[in-house]
């Protein structure tokens, strides 16, 4: 596991790791619940928002995506990386998130 994170409410638990794959897990028990597949390389960071419905993950694979916890589906395919995403973040006010990376660059996406 690269990372795991608890959403705002502590519902929830969200993971990601080396196999590409975004894990749900329940925050109280500790339950999987699901799997968010959608990557091709390794997930190194996930951020939830604030009201945590939304979830995200960035990855060796250069993209930034947004899952819908609810739905568990893919919601935002957010390319724009050369290389490899390191690091995510939500707004506070949940409109935008923001990434960094192996390319040197910081993206701020606004919804």
């Amino acid at each position: 596991m690269n990372h795991i994170s608890f959403s705002p409410d502590g519902r929830y638990v969200v993971s990601g790791a080396f196999d590409k794959a975004l894990k749900l897990w329940d925050g109280y028990n500790g339950t999987f619940m699901a799997n968010f597949r959608g990557h091709v390389g390794s997930i190194y960071q996930v951020a939830w928002s604030a009201d945590s419905r939304l979830c995200m993950s960035g990855s060796k694979d250069s993209t930034l995506k947004v899952w819908d916890v609810k739905t568990k589906k893919l919601m935002f395919d957010l390319p724009g990386h050369s290389d490899e995403i390191y690091a995510v973040d939500w707004s506070p006010d949940g409109q935008k998130v923001i990434s960094g990376g192996k390319d040197r660059l910081v993206k701020i996406w606004k919804n």
